[in-house]
């Protein structure tokens, strides 16, 4: 059993910041791509920014700039700083990650249950 435990969202003003953490655990092998995903009311979730084990990265162009991913393998943690937060940035933000939870097993997508960035203006 893999658990995604998501934190740090909350409500903000605009030009602020926040910093969201993820957080895999239970029986895993190995991690390889970690990302961060956000759905808007009424719109279709989108790739934030994702991160490879050996960190390359890969950052929707709406944030880059402002936001940063980064990853503590020795954790099996992400994390998303996110700066210049503006209203159009109120999501919520979902953590993903591909995974090994055995040596023999397949490579499985895990999502994590979702967390609240709210930007007022």
């Amino acid at each position: 059993q893999v658990q995604l435990m998501e934190s740090g969202g909350g409500l903000v003003q605009a030009g602020g910041s926040l910093r969201l953490s993820c957080a895999a655990s239970g029986t895993i092998f190995r991690i390889n791509k970690m990302g961060w995903y956000r759905q808007a009311p009424e719109k279709e979730r989108e790739l934030v920014a994702d991160i490879t084990r050996d960190g390359t990265t890969n950052v929707a162009d709406s944030v880059k700039g402002r936001f940063t991913i980064s990853r503590d393998n020795a954790k099996n943690t992400v994390y998303l700083q996110m700066n210049s937060l503006k209203p159009e940035d109120t999501a919520v933000y979902y953590c993903t990650t591909f995974l090994q939870a055995t040596i023999s097993g397949p490579i499985a997508r895990y999502w994590g249950q979702g967390t609240q960035v709210t930007v007022s203006s």
